[in-house]
């Protein structure tokens, strides 16, 4: 059976540049200010506080992950933040840990925290398909995967890329399929959750060639066309045909990067379409350029 969370992250191409151990002490505060990068936190011990700019903040503890797969701008802070918005003093300790707030005598927290990347040219169309943000209680995997991760990525060792990607991949399916289902926010993840529409979302993995309607989707899910397009509309926040289409060009994108002897009409015919100009059409209106100049920009020098 396929498996779109699956399908989605090998296609995402996570790897782990960035990892490091932070701690802190007394009060303090660290802000960031990002341009969607991903990014995850695992608490080692202590509490404190993390505030995302436009979400109510929340109280992190020892066990607790964070995953946002495209993260902005957010606040870390002692669970009682210091006066004012100014961020505290912090410094590097001789091991290479980052110390934050108070810099003398025992950490109040410690945590790891990392950046990933996500090496797809339609990573900002699948990130769309995640929860917005994941925390997770009490999971230990998830603390052994990151710890693992920090390891590969402090040593030299042989196939260190390789196996950092892998370690990245099963992190973040682990993450996700970690999350409460129906209380993520609206996305793939979201609508596996309901096992209506997770029956349709796996029909159009499976059978991405398959010419289908909004009609025959309803019939896999047993539900009525009305109740399915607005039930999928809700849970996963595009509606089915512009997720199907959305999944169809990802597929043909990785097919034009991978495979540089394969023609349009093929491609055309391995992503659901009738004829090579009906998918160049539609290509073309969601990439912004035809297929055949997508596939000799992926070869450029």
């Amino acid at each position: 059976m396929v498996d779109p969370l699956a399908q989605v992250v090998t296609l995402l191409q996570p790897g782990a540049p960035f990892s490091k151990l932070v701690s802190a002490a007394g009060r303090w505060r660290v802000r960031r200010a990002e341009a969607g990068r991903p990014f995850y936190c695992a608490v080692l011990m202590g509490r404190m506080r993390l505030a995302i700019d436009g979400r109510e903040p929340v109280i992190l503890e020892k066990g607790d992950f964070v995953l946002i797969p495209a993260a902005f701008d957010f606040t870390t802070t002692s669970v009682e933040p210091p006066k004012g918005k100014h961020e505290t003093p912090r410094i590097v300790l001789p091991d290479g840990e980052i110390r934050n707030g108070d810099h003398h005598g025992p950490p109040d927290v410690r945590l790891m925290v990392g950046y990933c990347v996500f090496a797809s040219p339609d990573a900002s169309l699948l990130v769309s398909l995640l929860p917005q943000f994941v925390h997770i209680r009490g999971e230990q995997r998830l603390s052994t995967l990151v710890e693992l991760l920090r390891e590969e990525s402090r040593e030299r060792r042989p196939a260190r890329e390789v196996i950092l990607a892998r370690l990245m991949e099963v992190l973040l399916i682990e993450a996700l399929r970690s999350t409460a289902g129906t209380a993520a926010s609206p996305g793939l993840l979201r609508g596996l959750a309901d096992e209506r529409l997770a029956v349709a979302i796996r029909r159009m993995h499976e059978h991405p060639t398959r010419a289908w309607t909004v009609a025959q989707l309803a019939k896999e899910a047993a539900l009525s066309r009305s109740t399915f397009f607005e039930r999928f509309s809700r849970a996963v926040g595009v509606a089915p045909m512009e997720y199907l289409l959305g999944w169809r060009m990802a597929l043909a994108k990785d097919l034009l990067r991978r495979k540089t002897e394969i023609t349009v009409a093929e491609v055309a015919e391995q992503v659901g379409y009738s004829s090579a100009s009906t998918f160049s059409v539609a290509f073309t209106r969601h990439v912004g350029r035809p297929p055949t100049h997508y596939a000799r920009a992926q070869v450029a020098p």
